[in-house]
C-alpha cells in the first residue's frame, strides 16, 4: 500500500492566486491510499496463512528468511524447523530422508509418500517418486507444509500431504539480491537473483551454483539451477504466470556403512560405492503455467499445467540410465461468500513415461545391457470439498475424492539380471489399475482471536511407484496402500507465543515396505497386512524481550499391529523421538544464539528388532547481522562437539543381530559463512 501527501493545495494556490494572497486559505493535510491490486498468481505470505487457517488440520508457511540466518543448502536446513516434517540428510547434501507421519518411511532411495511440489506443480514423477535435487532454497520465497489430508486442493491422496516451494516474484523479491555461502567440506554456494514489477505485471530470475567435496569420501557434489517466473493480471478478471526451471545435479554417493566401520572413521566410503563409482547424475527442464479467470460473486477458475522433462544417469548396483518426461494439468473451480459458504472442486490428471535401461556395473561405466523398460503412469483425480458454517466460530468441511490410477511396464529385453550377472528369460512387462474413492470429514472452531481447534476423518490411497513394483529378488504382488486417519489440534497464536499441534492416528492397510537384505541388495517390495502410524506434531515460537526460541518435537509410533511375523514391532528408520530447536538473541538486526538437534533414545533398522541406531545429541551455534535491505552476513558452527552420529539408516527385515552396512553417518563439525546484498 502507498501512501501519498496531497499535493491540492499547490494546485489551488495556483488557480486562486488573487483571493489566497487577499485571505491565507488553510487546507487539512489529505492522505491518499492506493492498494495495488491483489494477484493470486503469487499470494503473499500473509494471504496464504489466512487460506490455511481455514484448513481443519495441519498446515504451516516456512518463510525463507526462517532459515536464510544460517546456511541455506538442503532440505534439512529448510524443513528442519517445520512442525511435522522429519528430514535428514543422506550423503550431506540434498539427497535426504523426507517423511510426513512415516510416509514413505522404508524408502531409502529417492522418495515417496509425498506430494512434492514447485509453484503448484508436481516435482513427482508421475509414478509418485521424486528427488530432491530440483529444490534451490534460496530461490524460495516461503514453503508451504500441508500435513496429510490437509493438502485435499492440490488432489493428493497420500499419507503424508504436500510440500509447495514457493518462487519469488517481481512483487515479493527485491531488485537484486546476491548471496555467497562457504565453510568446511569444500562447500561453495552462490546465488544472484533479480526482480521487476512492471505494475499488472512482473518477473524473476534466479541463477544458483553449488558444490562440495562433502564430509565422506566420495560425496562430491555440483549443481546449477535456473528459476524464472514472468505473469500478473491481464485484466480485472485474468490472470496468468510462467514458470521455466532448468537444474544440472551431479551427485557421488559415498554408501553406507556398519555401525562398526562408522565409529572408526565416519568420513570413509563403502567400499562398493567406490568400486562401482556410485552416483547420481541428473539434468531437468520444466515449465508450467497457473492461469486463472474470476467469474464475480467470489467465483474463480484456475488452470495449472506442466511439462517436465528428466535425465537420470544413476550408477549403483547396476548403471541405470532413465530418460522420463511428465506432464499434467490440474483444473480447479473454487467459490467462497462473505456468509462462510465456501466451495472447490477438481480433476487433477497428469502422465508419464520412462525410459530405463539397466546395464551391469563396470567402475561406473555401461557394461552389458541386462534390462530396458518402458514405464507409462497414468493418473486421474477428480476431488471437491465444502465448507459450511455450522454455527458461530464453527465451520463443518467434508470432501470426496475419486482416483484411477494405471501403472504399465513393457519389457524390451525380457531378461531377468537384476542382481547377477546372468540374463535368465522372463518377461517383466505388465499393465495395474487401480481405482477407488476416499473422503475427509472436519471441523474447524475460531474459539477466539488467538485460539482455533480442529478435528478431522480422512483416508489415503496410494499405489506403488515403479521402484516397487519392478526388479529384486522377490516379485511381490503390489496392492495401493490405504489408510484412515483420525486427527485433532490447534493452532494458537497470542502475543508472543505461537502453538501448532496436532495428535493423529491412522491405520494403514497393505503399507507399501521396501526391502533390502543384511548386504543392502534390494529385495522388492511388500505389502504388510495392517500397520499404526501415530503420533504427535509440535511446533512453537516463543518470544521473551529479546530472545526467540523456535522448535519442534516429533513423537512417531509407527509399529506393525500384531503381524503373523514381526508382532507389535516398531517399524524401522525413524527414531520414535526426535527434537530439533534454536534460541537467538536478536537486537536491530543482530542476532546470536545456540542450535541443538536431539534423537533421545535408540531406534531400530531392522523389522525384527535386532539392530538399533544410538540415541544422539549434536549442537552448534551461529550469529549475524540481517535487515530487509543492505548487507547482511552470518557465520554457523554445526556439531561443534564433533559427535559421530548417524543421521539416518537404511532397513531390512531381519539384520539377525549381525552388525550391517546400514548407517549413513552425519557431518562432523563444521563452520559455515555467508555474506548477501539485496537492494
Amino acid at each position: 500500500m502507498r501512501k501519498f501527501k496531497s499535493r491540492a493545495l499547490l494546485v489551488i494556490g495556483a488557480s486562486l492566486a488573487p483571493s489566497v494572497f487577499a485571505e491565507p486559505v488553510q487546507l487539512s493535510p489529505t492522505t491518499v491510499q492506493a492498494e495495488q491490486a491483489s494477484d493470486p498468481t503469487a499470494p503473499t505470505q500473509a494471504e496464504v496463512r489466512a487460506d490455511f487457517a481455514k484448513i481443519p488440520g495441519g498446515a504451516s508457511v516456512v518463510d525463507s528468511e526462517s532459515y536464510k540466518t544460517g546456511r541455506s543448502s538442503t532440505p534439512q536446513d529448510t524443513l528442519g524447523l517445520a512442525t511435522g516434517v522429519f528430514v535428514q540428510p543422506r550423503f550431506g547434501a540434498e539427497e535426504s530422508r523426507l517423511s510426513i507421519r512415516g510416509s514413505g518411511l522404508n524408502r531409502t532411495y529417492h522418495g515417496r509418500g509425498l506430494l512434492l511440489m514447485q509453484d503448484g506443480a508436481p516435482i513427482n514423477l508421475a509414478d509418485g517418486s521424486f528427488d530432491f535435487q530440483t529444490l534451490e532454497p534460496l530461490a524460495t520465497d516461503h514453503i508451504e507444509v500441508l500435513r496429510g489430508a490437509n493438502a485435499w486442493r492440490y488432489g493428493n491422496a497420500s499419507l503424508g500431504g504436500a510440500i509447495n516451494f514457493v518462487t519469488p516474484t517481481g512483487r515479493s523479491a527485491p531488485p537484486l539480491d546476491l548471496r555467497a555461502e562457504a565453510g568446511s567440506f569444500g562447500y561453495q554456494r552462490i546465488a544472484a537473483a533479480v526482480a521487476e514489477d512492471f505494475g499488472n505485471a512482473d518477473g524473476y530470475l534466479s541463477v544458483s551454483e553449488f558444490g562440495q567435496d562433502g564430509f565422506r569420501d566420495h560425496a562430491k557434489q555440483d549443481s546449477q539451477r535456473y528459476f524464472s517466473n514472468i505473469g500478473g493480471r491481464i485484466n480485472d478478471q485474468l490472470y496468468t504466470r510462467l514458470y521455466l526451471t532448468h537444474v544440472e545435479s551431479n551427485s557421488e554417493l559415498p554408501g553406507s556403512l556398519t555401525k562398526a566401520q562408522m565409529r572408526q572413521n565416519a568420513q570413509q566410503a563403502s567400499t562398493s560405492a567406490i568400486k562401482g563409482d556410485q552416483k547420481r547424475d541428473l539434468s531437468i527442464n520444466r515449465i508450467g503455467n497457473l492461469t486463472g479467470l474470476e467469474l464475480g460473486n467470489g467465483h474463480r477458475l484456475e488452470l495449472a499445467t506442466y511439462y517436465t522433462e528428466k535425465s537420470l544417469f544413476h550408477p549403483i548396483f547396476q548403471v541405470l540410465d532413465i530418460d522420463s518426461t511428465d506432464f499434467g494439468m490440474r483444473l480447479t473451480q473454487r467459490w467462497d461468500n462473505t456468509d462462510g459458504w465456501a466451495w472447490q472442486a477438481g480433476v487433477d490428471a497428469s502422465k508419464g513415461r520412462n525410459f530405463q535401461n539397466n546395464y551391469l556395473n563396470a567402475g561406473g561405466e555401461k557394461g552389458r545391457q541386462v534390462d530396458d523398460l518402458h514405464q507409462t503412469a497414468n493418473n486421474l483425480n477428480v476431488f471437491t470439498e465444502l465448507t459450511a458454517p455450522l454455527a458461530e466460530d464453527w465451520s463443518l468441511i467434508g470432501g470426496l475424492t475419486w482416483l484411477k490410477q494405471t501403472r504399465e511396464v513393457d519389457d524390451q529385453l525380457r531378461c531377468n539380471a537384476f542382481i547377477s550377472a546372468f540374463c535368465k528369460p522372463q518377461n517383466d512387462s505388465f499393465n495395474e489399475t487401480y481405482s477407488g474413492h476416499i473422503g475427509r470429514l472436519g471441523v474447524l472452531n475460531n474459539a477466539s482471536d488467538a485460539l482455533q481447534l480442529f478435528a478431522n476423518a480422512s483416508q489415503s490411497f496410494e499405489p506403488p511407484t515403479f521402484g516397487e513394483m519392478t526388479g529384486g529378488i522377490i516379485k511381490a504382488p503390489n496392492q495401493a496402500q490405504t489408510a484412515d486417519t483420525l486427527e485433532a489440534g490447534l493452532r494458537w497464536q497470542q502475543d508472543h507465543l505461537d502453538v501448532d499441534l496436532a495428535i493423529y492416528h491412522s491405520r494403514v492397510h497393505d503399507e507399501l515396505l521396501s526391502l533390502n537384505d543384511a548386504k543392502g541388495n534390494p529385495l522388492g517390495t511388500v505389502n504388510a497386512d495392517e500397520t499404526i502410524h501415530q503420533g504427535i506434531e509440535l511446533g512453537s515460537t516463543l518470544t521473551l524481550d529479546q530472545f526467540t526460541l523456535r522448535g519442534q518435537y516429533l513423537l512417531n509410533d509407527f509399529r506393525f499391529d500384531n503381524d503373523d511375523l514381526y508382532g507389535d514391532n516398531q517399524l524401522p528408520g525413524m527414531p520414535s523421538q526426535f527434537v530439533k530447536a534454536e534460541l537467538l538473541w536478536q537486537r536491530d538486526g543482530f542476532y546470536a544464539g545456540p542450535t541443538a538437534e536431539w534423537v533421545p533414545t535408540d531406534y531400530n533398522v531392522d523389522m525384527a528388532d535386532s539392530l538399533n541406531a544410538d540415541s544422539y545429541a549434536i549442537w552448534g551455534l551461529k550469529a549475524g547481522y540481517r535487515m530487509p535491505t543492505g548487507i547482511d552476513v552470518f557465520i554457523e558452527g554445526r556439531n561443534l562437539a564433533d559427535k559421530t552420529y548417524a543421521a539416518t539408516t537404511g532397513v531390512v527385515a531381519n539384520a539377525k543381530g549381525q552388525d550391517s552396512a546400514l548407517f549413513m553417518p552425519g557431518d562432523g563439525r563444521a563452520v559455515f559463512t555467508g555474506i548477501e546484498w539485496r537492494l
